[in-house]
């Protein structure tokens, strides 16, 4: 199929080098010059495992990009997938995807036949049927279910696994307007490749359900997260190793072992703008959600427990202290809600000198947060050297390798808020739920 993608982040560059892996023939669309020119270069604009080689292999035949939305004329389908970033009270902004959306419906006006719209974009319910296509329609004088479709395909990506996530998918959720077959027929012959290999469950729903499970189901997540973490620090508390707690109540068919992983809490761009979203949304319409509010309450937490568990060992004020990890999550140059970001923050309040190291994210964290006060260095073993206190962020498989490194340190305190260090005789070590 013809296939047009508007937005070249994670999300839609992963989606554009997969479909055209499967033999879709994609056009991304997007407002940044530079993006495009490095997909038409056959370049990933995004450090993500797997999507270099995917875009190396098809820029120029089934891929290409432009900032011209005249091309998703020639495309049987639009994916939208551009950001909704939050606002100051945890809403979502939706002016991104209105601006898109109105770009989108003047280039239809001239088509002949039918377009399908999807909205990729994670939104709240209502917006697809009350923002994006009444949009479409004024934009470019179209009939919404006539001249043009709608339809809901929330992503489940993870950061660092993206290309295997959409190659291989639990779930794969077709949400449309009264079950709308024309939409629905175009959509299951675009996933047809990836229902055939990979098998995953097919769910065809509604517009609005297709929104909500989304936020459902990254919200449960991050409330799992929140709940093991919590959990955690009561195990401290008892001195009880978190992790043995964790494997066997994972063994609990109930429960599973997934997301047992007590430690910082989670980041990135999905959990904290979508929990924060839905808890907004379910303000509006009148109902405080306290349990996800306790989930983001814990999770804020967990960082600050970690320079409590590192100020109770060394007098931070003056002194040299590593921090290891400034991504959200090992895999991705990604820095959006990290954890990080907390830590250097409260570790510099209280007077430290902060020698910060990731394999990655190191530029994006610099040029994310330019005011901050940090010495980055290009290895662990250069933040560590003459440390007086390490604190381990991002569970990078090279920081679990470390060892004759944390001999360098003035002294060998480190608290591990990931689990990924051994501990060992010669290091003053600290879990943060073990």
């Amino acid at each position: 199929m013809d296939v047009s993608i508007i937005g070249s982040g994670y999300v839609g560059t992963t989606a554009a080098a997969c479909f055209a892996d499967y033999g879709h023939d994609v056009v991304n669309v997007d407002i940044d010059e530079d993006i495009v020119a490095s997909i038409n270069a056959g370049e990933s604009p995004v450090h993500e495992p797997g999507l270099d080689e995917l875009i190396a292999e098809h820029a120029g035949d089934r891929l290409r990009a432009t900032t011209d939305y005249a091309a998703v004329r020639e495309t049987d389908v639009t994916f939208l997938a551009v950001g909704t970033p939050s606002r100051e009270d945890g809403s979502i902004d939706t002016s991104i995807v209105e601006a898109a959306t109105e770009s989108l419906g003047a280039a239809l006006d001239s088509k002949e036949g039918k377009h399908l719209v999807v909205v990729k974009s994670t939104v709240v319910p209502g917006t697809t049927d009350e923002l994006v296509a009444p949009t479409l329609a004024e934009a470019g004088d179209l009939t919404i279910g006539e001249d043009v479709h709608v339809a809901v395909n929330p992503e489940f990506l993870q950061m660092g696994t993206a290309v295997e996530n959409f190659r291989n998918p639990h779930k794969v959720v077709f949400g449309t307007q009264n079950g709308d077959e024309w939409a629905l027929d175009t959509l299951r012959e675009l996933f047809e490749p990836i229902v055939d290999s990979a098998d995953p469950a097919v769910v065809e729903t509604g517009l609005r359900e297709g929104e909500m499970i989304k936020y459902a189901n990254n919200a449960y997540l991050a409330s799992k997260v929140s709940l093991i973490n919590d959990i955690g620090n009561v195990c401290k508390e008892f001195d009880v190793d978190a992790y043995e707690v964790a494997d066997a109540i994972g063994l609990d068919p109930r429960i599973g072992s997934r997301f047992l992983r007590s430690g910082l809490g989670w980041g990135g761009s999905c959990f904290p703008k979508d929990v924060a979203a839905i808890i907004a949304a379910a303000k509006s319409q009148g109902y405080e959600p306290p349990l996800l509010e306790a989930a983001v309450e814990v999770n804020d937490l967990q960082p600050r427990r970690l320079l409590e568990l590192l100020a109770a060992r060394v007098d931070l004020e003056g002194v040299r202290i590593a921090v290891l990890g400034l991504s959200f999550k090992p895999g991705t140059d990604d820095v959006r809600g990290t954890r990080s970001l907390p830590v250097v923050e409260g570790l510099l309040a209280r007077g430290a000198h902060v020698v910060a190291y990731d394999p990655v994210a190191t530029e994006k964290f610099r040029e994310t947060h330019p005011s901050l006060d940090v010495e980055y260095v290009d290895s662990a073993a250069a933040a560590l050297e003459d440390a007086d206190g390490c604190a381990v962020v991002t569970d990078w498989d090279e920081f679990a390798a470390l060892d004759a490194e944390f001999d360098a340190m003035a002294r060998p305190v480190v608290v591990d808020g990931r689990h990924v260090v051994e501990r060992r005789e010669g290091l003053e070590y600290e879990g943060l739920t073990w």
